[in-house]
């Protein structure tokens, strides 16, 4: 039998390369329509938009924000991929495939309070500075 490398099986060229962004989009729209989790951190990526506008954060404030962002929505695309392939292995409950699903949500878990810490770092001064000048009109 002759074996066969994946290399050899893998497509190359403009036209995979354009379809890679419709898997990429599969699978966005599969995250967000049947996980819970991502709905959420949806949500909360509306509220961080809307929150960089109001208090008129400054560019690197907004970018800082965005990897915020883009790391728990990552990491929550691959906890996403971790649940799918253990269930593709077993359905059966075993103390594996829970170690993995349970780490895989781990993860997402630890950077969104990361994520939530640098909010904290970065909209408490500007609420504030907010306060002040609230509390400097009322007096």
């Amino acid at each position: 039998m002759t074996k066969i490398s994946r290399d050899d099986i893998k497509k190359r060229g403009f036209g995979r390369f354009i379809k890679s962004f419709g898997y990429s989009l599969d699978g966005l729209i599969y995250a967000y329509k049947y996980e819970q989790s991502m709905l959420i951190h949806v949500i909360a990526t509306i509220a961080v938009i809307i929150a960089n506008i109001v208090l008129n954060v400054a560019p690197t404030e907004w970018l800082i924000t965005f990897i915020a962002i883009g790391m728990v929505l990552a990491a929550e695309l691959i906890n996403t991929a971790i649940e799918a392939v253990v269930d593709l292995v077993t359905l059966e409950i075993h103390p594996l495939a829970k170690i993995a699903k349970d780490c895989g949500s781990a993860a997402t878990f630890v950077l969104a309070m990361m994520a939530g810490v640098i909010g904290f770092v970065i909209y408490i001064p500007h609420i504030i500075d907010i306060i002040g000048v609230l509390c400097a009109v009322g007096s």
